[in-house]
């Protein structure tokens, strides 16, 4: 049976994946071929029966009869550790491919996040690792038990009568035609009919993150629109994946299977007084007739799952081969001592077409404080995205401590740079838990971060203290504690360098001081580079920096950039005018 050359590239991957469990894999296919001689030896002694006891039935016949019957017992222990072994050969195989699956994601790059739907992940790493689940415990052994009985059955059958094997035979070249058909015509429908059940995550991941802004512009009737259009083409190609498998699944291999019946049935009627064919002959033959073709069945019964499972491999595969990782790294050993920063002449672009920042300089000591403000779009966020190395800059150079930020190691950059953003995200666990991020932090050291940033005062006041659950994104605290306890978090790993991006924006005013009062205290010792929307925070920066298209257009203290008269006073009397108002 030929296959699609790239499903047999991702067939033979899947199988690599059975090197580590190559004992326990042949001691599986040990098991379903004695599955095959036992099915084998069945008709054969049923043929002996009838042909020697039927009309002399004695103390023989019985232990016939018993092994007869034993016959069956011992092929259904051994078919069942056989499926055993295979099935716990499975699922080790997709917890190995799942774990690469999640590896690899892990390590991706933020512009692949960029452009790839969470929720198509999500369905690679679940549904369609599920799917490979699903050939390797029941498609595969079906297949390899298919071909031993099919074998085993077809080498009895000669040795039996090779006229009435021939007579069969004739049907064999058309189950292959209509597989061969079927493979055709449903490969397309299956890949179509996966990459709909992705995009129903997709959508449904979107739904549930977004739903208080769904619900908020009324846009439930909306949603639930786009989600039926895709539900609704989804059951279109899975309907007629449906129809594909009806005509040239079952139902044709069973209607082959009648006409071999009645063939040998013809067969034995005109001819057996001539050819001298016994019953016992023939009630074997329509036996194997039976295992002949039923093991073909279930191969093609179960062929369009292993379509999906091979989509769904080529898909996970796609994942675990995806290269779009952080920029390299030297790992050269060194160390950040000070946390000084220097751009210089610092050009980037998302696309490698639009440039995004163009000839950006700056630089700030330890200890002293920068900010960036400017429009949306203005180049501010690409700046900590090149600097936190989620992205690679195209031309110029990103100094720190006086050494290219390259030589540094991931290590060493994530462990000397505390960022903080806008939306502060929260893990399911506790309070604790999230301060900790899986350092080795004592009680006391998780304590002495949350009272630094003033989050102790609200911690201390839950029922279960640093003990309190946390719910997904932490819904159930208000944007300013969670402000806080992302503060605490931060603090915690004692970072050299503080990037704050837009930390206060979501902020009421009600807490803003204790937020501001928290920043001020981390702020000291450390170089801090901070994105501001609201400009009434950045006041005592040591210098601020506007943003246009890209480009550095002005630069200074607050005082200063007041009394340049540019840019930045329209939109300091602007917020001041909003906030009057």
């Amino acid at each position: 049976m030929k296959t699609n050359p790239s499903q047999w590239v991702v067939f033979k991957r899947l199988l690599s994946y059975l090197k580590p469990y190559k004992w326990l894999t042949l001691l599986a296919l040990g098991l379903l071929l004695s599955t095959s001689v036992i099915k084998s030896l069945i008709p054969l002694i049923a043929s002996h029966f009838i042909d020697s006891y039927m009309t002399d039935f004695g103390h023989a016949a019985l232990m016939l009869l018993i092994g007869y019957y034993g016959m069956y017992i011992l092929q259904t222990l051994v078919q069942y550790f056989g499926n055993f072994f295979f099935a716990r050969v499975s699922y080790s195989v997709v917890r190995d491919i799942r774990r690469d699956a999640f590896a690899n994601m892990e390590r991706l790059g933020m512009s692949y996040f960029d452009k790839t739907p969470a929720g198509s992940i999500v369905s690679r790493i679940t549904n369609d690792t599920e799917s490979i689940s699903e050939m390797f415990s029941g498609i595969l052994s079906s297949f390899i038990s298919a071909i031993f009985i099919f074998t085993v059955t077809l080498y009895t059958m000669l040795t039996l009568d090779a006229r009435l094997t021939g007579l069969v035979a004739i049907f064999l070249p058309f189950i292959f035609i209509f597989v061969n058909i079927y493979r055709k015509k449903s490969t397309a429908v299956i890949a179509k009919t996966r990459s709909l059940l992705s995009d129903i995550n997709t959508k449904l991941s979107e739904s549930i993150e977004g739903i208080r802004i769904i619900q908020a512009f009324n846009q439930e009737d909306r949603l639930k629109d786009e989600f039926d259009a895709i539900n609704e083409e989804h059951l279109h190609f899975a309907n007629q994946s449906m129809r594909i498998d009806s005509i040239f699944l079952r139902p044709a291999m069973s209607l082959l299977k009648l006409l071999a019946y009645a063939v040998l049935m013809a067969y034995f009627g005109f001819s057996w007084q001539k050819i001298g064919i016994s019953a016992g002959i023939m009630y074997a033959f329509i036996q194997y007739v039976n295992r002949l073709f039923d093991p073909l069945i279930e191969v093609t019964q179960n062929f369009s799952t292993l379509q999906t499972s091979m989509v769904s491999a080529g898909r996970v595969f796609a994942l675990i081969d995806e290269d779009g990782y952080e920029p390299l790294q030297d790992n050269s050993g060194a160390v950040i001592e000070q946390g000084d920063i220097e751009f210089k002449h610092v050009s980037f672009s998302y696309d490698g077409v639009n440039p995004i920042l163009d000839d950006i300089s700056f630089s700030v000591k330890k200890g002293e404080t920068i900010a960036f403000v400017g429009s949306t779009g203005s180049g501010k966020s690409s700046i900590i995205n090149v600097f936190m190395r989620f992205y690679e800059f195209q031309s110029g150079q990103v100094l720190l401590d006086g050494r290219d930020i390259r030589t540094y190691s991931q290590d060493q950059l994530r462990q000397n740079i505390g960022l903080v953003l806008q939306d502060p995200f929260l893990y399911h666990g506790t309070i604790a838990s999230n301060i900790k991020m899986y350092q080795e932090l004592t009680d006391e050291e998780v304590k002495a971060a949350a009272e630094f940033v003033d989050a102790d005062q609200f911690i201390q006041k839950l029922p279960n203290g640093y003990d309190e659950p946390v719910t997904e994104r932490g819904s159930t605290f208000s944007t300013g504690q969670r402000q806080l306890l992302a503060f605490a978090r931060t603090v915690a790993s004692q970072p050299k360098i503080l990037i704050l991006d837009e930390a206060t924006a979501n902020i009421d005013s009600e807490t803003e001081g204790i937020v501001q009062h928290s920043l001020a205290k981390m702020r000291q010792g450390r170089t801090t580079i901070a994105i501001a929307h609201r400009l009434s925070t950045i006041q005592d920066a040591n210098c601020i920096y506007v943003l246009d298209k890209g480009r550095i257009i002005e630069s200074g203290s607050h005082d200063e950039l007041l009394a340049l008269g540019g840019t930045y006073h329209k939109m300091y009397q602007l917020q001041a005018g909003m906030m009057e108002n």
